[in-house]
């Protein structure tokens, strides 16, 4: 019997559209595409609405960021491949984040407005501009003219005290708020003075009492602050409990700041202990603070710290290829700098930045004599072995040779958690592996160690309103052993506003991540024995996935398939 078969005319006229729905296989999302894509809008967006306190540019962030969420709950999460699995997870987070984070900036200039009423004046001047509306010269002139009224009487107010219970962050953040502001209105103006005859005939004076009404307005602020402060740039502006755990749900870590404040202090009994074998065999018995003092002493002399960093930068780079620990590209060896930091720049940061250049501390001709010799001390030869390969190879410029060539498209969600958590894990594994040799070394290695402890500490402790700037420098000196203009510095950097709420704390958090990581793939041997993960394969897989929260990297470099839910890896307990 003839197997049935549907006749020729039938084939010749069934739509060609279902046949190929029958047999095509179901299109599988680009998410790297995805990612650059939204990445480019929302660069788009931010650069378009530039004004700050602006109304439009939050309602079109909040647009394009629902709108980026709605899209994402259409995709079949089991459908994807692995990569694209470990891609929807960052951006689905990533957009969660952002959301979060435009509602809480809205929260927090909220607070600010009754310091601010007259930022609807200069917003809409700013919104106007950007929508290229033509301008009524004279009524523009009266608007600034309301302008320099408005910000008299909140200069009235602060004379009267009127705002004196107002908490010192929020005074700091609206003082803050208003340089943003002078900065937006004196683009409105620069935009027309000289081109357009009439605006300038109109505007120039008006805006000109305007302009320094708000740099007035800002200097009573700033006189305020000292007054109220002493040293209005350890004041910092806590953002409380809450804001916290949001902040460690986006990095996907389980623990609440005050578990995380436990463990610091689990770390430092550690490093304590190591500190006294350090300075027993220094002849120091166990007067750590005297082993401590010691090495401050072992520095270069003035003009010889370029040459030190140059053999500490050989010395590690020899170390790792000697042990293949990670691959070191000949071009990252050639092609990183060196730059020596200004006086002014150590005031904020007392110790070394790096990447591909590293920007070196020692003391400067412009100093006073007691900044030279806190200077010396604070950036001696042993300390200075541990932040010479954190900086550059394997830390932070190894890190961006490798984000510039790998899964580039990630860089929307860099992490410090990857970023200084991979250069603190380093600061926990050379010292396993031997890298420092005598009691001083290790003393000086160990005293970051203490301060990455003491990061997490001090600054989950003012995040949650419990420290002040002021607290969080005398707990440097006294715990870690400090410097008093260091202690300043490193506080002054953290409470500025400029790094994230948990940036300091990720060093140590981070490396606890990924010295966890290594214990779970490659063993916790030092040779990785037993296992098929390589140290250098290990740390090669890291440099590629780019810089991501270390549950995803956990998943990224996993047997089985990434979950649907990172949460939950309590990568501290023990």
């Amino acid at each position: 019997m003839r197997p049935f078969a549907l006749p020729c005319f039938l084939l010749l006229v069934w739509p060609a559209s279902q046949l190929a729905a029958q047999t095509a296989p179901a299109q599988v999302p680009d998410l790297r595409e995805r990612i650059e894509l939204f990445s480019a809008d929302l660069a788009d967006l931010q650069r378009r609405y530039d004004v700050p306190m602006s109304g439009e540019l939050h309602t079109r962030l909040r647009e394009r960021l629902q709108q980026e969420q709605h899209d994402l709950q259409a995709i079949d999460f089991a459908t994807l491949p692995r990569d694209a699995r470990i891609d929807f997870l960052l951006l689905e987070n990533h957009v969660h984040r952002e959301l979060q984070h435009l509602e809480e900036d809205a929260a927090r200039d909220a607070e600010i407005a009754p310091l601010v009423p007259f930022a609807p004046l200069i917003v809409a001047l700013g919104e106007a501009r950007r929508r290229l509306e033509n301008v009524d010269p004279e009524a523009a002139a009266s608007t600034c003219a309301s302008l320099t009224t408005a910000i008299g009487a909140v200069r009235t107010a602060l004379q009267q005290g009127r705002f004196d219970a107002l908490p010192a962050a929020i005074t700091q953040r609206a003082g803050s708020r208003m340089g943003a502001l002078r900065g937006a209105l004196g683009q409105w103006f620069r935009f027309r003075d000289g081109y357009d005859p009439q605006f300038s005939w109109w505007v120039k004076s008006p805006y000109t009492d305007a302009d320094q009404a708000l740099s007035d307005l800002q200097e009573q602020l700033r006189a305020r602050m000292a007054g109220k402060t002493g040293d209005s740039t350890l004041v910092g502006d806590p953002i409380g409990e809450a804001s916290l755990l949001r902040e460690l749900a986006f990095e996907w870590i389980p623990y609440t700041p005050t578990e995380l404040v436990a463990i610091a202090e689990r770390e430092f009994a550690w490093c304590d202990a190591e500190m006294l074998k350090a300075s027993r065999a220094m002849g120091c018995g166990d007067d750590w603070r005297a082993a401590l003092e010691k090495v401050k002493t072992l520095h270069r002399a003035p003009g010889e710290q370029p040459q030190l960093i140059k053999e500490l930068a050989h010395e590690a780079i020899a170390f790792l290829e000697q042990h293949q620990l990670v691959t070191v590209p000949p071009l990252a060896k050639e092609c990183w700098r060196m730059s020596m930091m200004s006086r002014q720049a150590q005031r904020v940061n007392p110790f070394f930045l790096g990447g591909e250049t590293i920007q070196v501390s020692f003391p400067t001709d412009a100093m006073s004599h007691d900044e030279k010799l806190q200077s010396l001390r604070s950036n001696n030869e042993h300390f200075c072995r541990a932040t010479v390969f954190h900086e550059l190879i394997p830390g932070h410029w190894l890190q961006r040779y490798s984000q510039a060539r790998y899964r580039t498209y990630r860089g929307p969600f860099d992490t410090p958690f990857w970023i200084e958590g991979w250069a603190l894990y380093w600061e926990m594994r050379l010292y396993d592996l031997g890298l420092p040799q005598s009691p001083e070394d290790r003393t000086g290695m160990l005293y970051w160690r203490k301060h990455r402890c003491a990061r997490i500490v001090f600054s989950l402790n003012f995040h949650l309103g419990k420290w002040t700037g002021p607290q969080c420098v005398e707990y440097l000196i006294d715990r870690v052993g400090h410097e008093r203009a260091a202690a300043e510095g490193e506080v002054r950097r953290s409470v500025s506003g400029g790094y994230g709420p948990l940036y300091q704390a990720a060093y140590m958090l981070g490396g606890l991540q990924m010295r966890a990581l290594h214990d779970e793939l490659c063993g916790s041997g030092s040779d990785g024995s037993g296992s098929e993960w390589t140290e250098q394969r290990f740390h090669d897989a890291i440099l590629r996935e780019n810089s991501i929260p270390i549950a995803a990297l956990r998943a990224a470099l996993a047997k089985a398939p990434p979950p649907r839910d990172l949460a939950g890896w309590r990568f501290a307990d023990r």
